[in-house]
């Protein structure tokens, strides 16, 4: 059950001697239903990713047992807006209320502005899209890297805030942006302790060495 705000979201009160801070947890989405069995060009490529951005989970997927049980600990579990975040938590969370946050939603796949006669897969738009994103600042009018990289310290913020007095945090959300809150959370001194790589359903976890 998810709530639709985590405005509201804070740690704990003090109760006691300080304790160890909790771990956090960041997994990426199911299998989303969109078909990427197809090839387009690159204006097609940005109609794809718009409708793959509103879309949800593929039917019929099975949430690892290992990722049930990650929720089932969390002491605060998170959602970013997007249908396919909030389906997956959903599955995971076998009626555990969670909350939804935009701040993790997914960093922007402008494609690069090629030629109409190129055509390649989603996953080879994805790649170059994120490539020009990344490296040559190709936004279109959208967040841009360095915008991307302060919600990224935003996020990894709040997620450090929420497990410092010893609760686990599970975030459910997207591939790219977790590894960039995870870089942040890296630079604020926690050490990853679980890298499952990037397919769906996947977790990476870090900790307080």
């Amino acid at each position: 059950m998810a709530d639709e705000s985590a405005d509201h979201l804070s740690s704990p009160g003090p109760s006691g001697p300080a304790e160890r801070p909790g771990a956090i947890t960041l997994a990426r989405h199911g299998e989303p239903a969109l078909s990427r069995k197809v090839r387009f060009n690159a204006p097609a490529y940005g109609e794809w990713w718009a409708r793959y951005e509103e879309g949800g989970l593929l039917p019929g997927q099975t949430p690892p047992e290992f990722l049930k049980a990650t929720a089932r600990r969390a002491g605060v579990m998170i959602a970013s807006t997007r249908r396919r975040s909030i389906e997956t938590a959903t599955a995971v969370a076998d009626g555990k209320a969670f909350v939804t946050d935009p701040l993790f939603i997914e960093a922007p796949l402008p494609p690069p502005p090629w030629p109409r006669w190129i055509k390649m897969s989603p996953k080879h738009w994805g790649f170059f899209a994120r490539f020009w994103w990344w490296f040559f600042d190709h936004h279109a009018g959208q967040e841009s890297r360095a915008q991307a990289e302060i919600r990224a310290d935003q996020a990894a913020d709040l997620l450090i805030d929420l497990s410092k007095n010893g609760q686990e945090v599970l975030l459910v959300a997207h591939g790219f942006f977790n590894t960039m809150i995870g870089l942040s959370l890296q630079k604020r001194g926690l050490k990853k302790t679980l890298d499952q790589g990037f397919q769906y359903w996947c977790v990476k976890r870090f900790e307080r060495p």
